[in-house]
C-alpha cells in the first residue's frame, strides 16, 4: 500500500471513531437523563432522581468538555452554547464548558502556511511582511493570526496591522462526520415523544448544518459583514471590522485588527472607565435592534466575539460594541418580525392576553394549550415578576414560588410550548446575549432596555411597524364590523341549549381524576393477574407464566407510562 494510501485509510480510520465517539457520549447523556430526569419520577422516585443532580451534571459537562476540546469541530459549538447560558444553568455546568469559549488545541503553522498560500496564490512571504505564528485564536472551524500586510499594500490601504482567519485544513469532512453524527442524534430526539411533539429535532438540524456549511465559507461570511456594517452604519454604538480583499478567498480572510477589551473582562471595563451595565444595556438594544427591525443578526454572539472599543473623549459616546466572526448569521422574515414585534410590545405593556395571541402568531404554543389558564398564569407573572432582575428572582421567597407552582402545576407539568424550525438561532443568540448580560452585571434588567426600545417602535420608527399596526386596527375594525352577527348567533345557540360553558380548572381536576381512575384500575388488574399466576404456579406453569407475563402492561400503565404519549 503506497503511503498516499496509507495516509487516506488513517484519516477515514479517525473520522469513524469521531463518529462513534459523538453517538457514544449523546447515547449514554440521553440515557442517564430519561433514568433520572423521567423514569424514576414516574415511579414515585423523584427525590432519588433528585438527589445528586449537581454532582452529575457536573461530571457529564466534564466529560463533555473533555470531548469538545479533544475533537474540535461542531462540538466546540455546542459547549460555546451552553457554557453561556449563565442565566438558566448551574454553575456545575457554566464552569466546566467556559474554556471553550475560544480556546482549542491549535493546527501546527505549517499547516496553516500551506493553507493561506494554496488560497491566495502567493507566498506568504509575499502577501505579508510578517505573521504572529503564535494564534490570537484557536476556535472550532478555524484559526486567527495577527499579521502585518506587505508596504505597497499597506500604503495604498491605510492599514498595516491585521487579522487573518484560516480555515482548520480538513475542517470540511469533520463538519461532515459531525453533521452525520447530530442528524442521527435528531432522529433519535424525533422518536421521544416528549421532545417530538414539541419541536421538529431533524429539521432542526438541518438548519444547523445549512449555516454551519457557510460558516466554512470565508467569502461567504465576508459578504454577512458588509451587510451587517450597512445595518448599523449610522449606530456609533456599533463598529465591525474592515475587509481587505486583496488578502481574501474562501478559506482566509483577512481584516483590520479591531481587537480591544474583550465584553467580559468586568475589571478591564472598570480600570477604563466604561460602566458594565451600560454596556448591557447597549448590548441588549443592539439585540433587538437586530432581532425586530434589521432582521438580520448575529447568531453567534458569545464573549470571545464582541469587544468593548473606548471611544475618544471628543466623542458623542464614551464605548462601542465591535463584533467579529460573522459566520453564523440569522434572517428573520418580514411576517416573523412582525409577529416578533407583537410579542415585544405585549411584553412591554404587560399584557397577558396580547402575549400569548404572540405566541399563538409565532408557532410556539402547541394546540392543546389551554388560553385561559395560560392567560390566568401570565397575568401573575407580570404582576409579580415584571421588570424584576435575575438576582431578585434568586432571592424570591421559596414559598412564593411554590404557592404559584402548586396553583399551575398542571400548566406547568405539560408546558404547552414548542420550538418551531426557525428559531434554532434566535433562541440561541438571545440564549448567549442573556448569558452576557448577567455576566456583566447579575442584577440587570432586562426591561430597562425593552421599555424604551418598544416604545420607540409604537411611536412610528419605521415603516413596517406603521403598515403592521395600521392591518392590526383594519382587523379590528371587520372584528367590531361583525359583532352584531355574532352576538345574534350566540344567543341563538344559547337559546336551543347548544352554548358551552368552560371551567379550565374544573377540567383540568377531572382529566387528573380520570388519570387516576385508571391507573388505579390498571393496578388492580395488574395485581390480580400477578396474584393469579403466583397461586396457580405449582399447578399449571405454562399458564402461571402467562398470566405473570401479561400482568407487565397494566403495571406500566399504573406507573405512568401510559400518559408519557398523551
Amino acid at each position: 500500500m503506497s503511503p498516499a494510501s496509507d495516509k487516506i485509510a488513517k484519516r477515514n480510520k479517525q473520522l469513524k471513531s469521531r463518529y462513534r465517539s459523538i453517538l457514544r457520549f449523546a447515547s449514554l447523556a440521553l440515557a442517564q437523563t430519561w433514568w433520572f430526569e423521567l423514569f424514576l419520577p414516574q415511579i414515585g422516585l423523584a427525590k432519588l432522581g433528585a438527589r445528586g443532580r449537581g454532582r452529575r451534571l457536573k461530571k457529564l459537562a466534564r466529560k463533555f468538555h473533555a470531548l469538545a476540546a479533544d475533537l474540535g469541530g461542531l462540538m466546540v459549538k455546542v459547549g460555546q452554547f451552553l457554557s453561556a447560558r449563565l442565566d438558566v444553568l448551574p454553575a456545575e455546568v457554566t464552569d466546566e464548558l467556559v474554556g471553550l469559549q475560544d480556546e482549542v488545541a491549535p493546527e501546527p503553522f505549517e499547516k496553516i502556511v500551506e493553507q493561506i498560500e494554496e488560497e491566495l496564490g502567493l507566498s506568504v512571504s509575499t502577501a505579508f511582511e510578517s505573521i504572529d505564528q503564535n494564534p490570537i485564536a484557536a476556535a472550532s472551524l478555524g484559526q486567527a493570526y495577527r499579521a502585518t500586510l506587505s508596504p505597497g499594500l499597506a500604503k495604498d490601504l491605510g492599514h498595516s496591522s491585521v487579522i487573518i482567519k484560516v480555515l482548520r485544513p480538513g475542517i470540511e469532512e469533520i463538519v461532515e462526520v459531525d453533521l452525520r453524527a447530530l442528524r442521527k442524534i435528531g432522529v433519535w430526539l424525533s422518536k421521544v415523544k416528549l421532545v417530538s411533539k414539541r419541536t421538529d429535532a431533524p429539521a432542526l438540524v438541518e438548519e444547523f448544518a445549512t449555516t454551519t456549511l457557510e460558516e466554512i465559507d470565508y467569502l461567504h461570511e465576508a459578504a454577512n459583514l458588509e451587510q451587517f456594517a450597512a445595518d448599523f452604519a449610522g449606530d456609533e454604538r456599533v463598529s465591525t471590522p474592515e475587509i481587505i480583499w486583496e488578502r481574501s478567498a474562501r478559506r482566509v480572510l483577512t481584516l483590520t485588527d479591531v481587537s480591544s477589551i474583550k465584553i467580559s473582562d468586568i475589571e478591564a471595563l472598570i480600570e477604563s472607565g466604561i460602566d458594565p451595565n451600560a454596556v448591557a444595556a447597549e448590548l441588549a438594544r443592539v439585540t433587538f435592534e437586530q432581532f425586530f427591525v434589521t432582521g438580520f443578526f448575529h447568531a453567534d454572539p458569545h464573549p470571545g466575539n464582541i469587544f468593548v472599543t473606548p471611544k475618544p473623549a471628543d466623542s458623542k459616546v464614551d464605548f462601542a460594541l465591535t463584533f467579529i466572526d460573522f459566520g453564523m448569521m440569522g434572517q428573520v422574515s418580514e411576517k416573523l418580525r412582525a409577529d416578533l414585534q407583537s410579542f415585544l410590545f405585549a411584553v412591554a405593556s404587560r399584557d397577558a392576553r396580547a402575549w400569548v395571541d404572540a405566541c399563538e402568531k409565532l408557532g410556539v404554543l402547541l394546540p392543546s394549550a389551554d388560553r385561559v389558564i395560560l392567560e390566568k398564569a401570565v397575568t401573575e407573572l407580570f404582576e409579580r415578576f415584571g421588570g424584576v432582575a435575575v438576582g431578585e428572582l434568586i432571592q424570591t421567597d421559596p414559598r412564593e414560588l411554590k404557592e404559584f407552582a402548586l396553583r399551575f402545576s398542571e400548566l406547568i407539568r405539560t408546558l404547552p410550548f414548542q420550538l418551531p424550525n426557525d428559531f434554532l438561532f434566535l433562541i440561541r443568540a438571545l440564549s448567549l446575549i442573556s448569558g452576557v448580560t448577567s455576566a456583566l452585571n447579575r442584577n440587570f434588567n432586562m426591561w430597562d432596555a425593552l421599555d424604551p426600545f418598544a416604545r420607540s417602535l409604537l411611536n412610528g420608527a419605521g415603516a413596517s411597524t406603521l403598515k403592521r399596526l395600521g392591518a392590526d386596527l383594519l382587523k379590528f375594525a371587520t372584528t367590531i364590523s361583525r359583532l352584531p352577527q355574532t352576538l345574534d348567533n350566540l344567543a341563538n345557540r344559547a337559546n336551543r341549549g347548544e352554548l358551552v360553558v368552560r371551567n379550565p380548572e374544573l377540567e383540568t381536576r377531572m382529566r387528573v381524576l380520570d388519570s387516576s381512575v385508571r391507573r388505579l384500575t390498571a393496578g388492580l388488574i395488574f395485581a390480580t393477574l400477578m396474584g393469579s399466576g403466583l397461586f396457580i404456579n405449582g399447578q399449571d406453569q405454562t399458564l402461571s407464566y402467562w398470566l405473570i407475563g401479561g400482568s407487565v402492561l397494566p403495571l406500566f400503565y399504573a406507573l405512568g407510562f401510559g400518559r408519557i404519549s398523551k
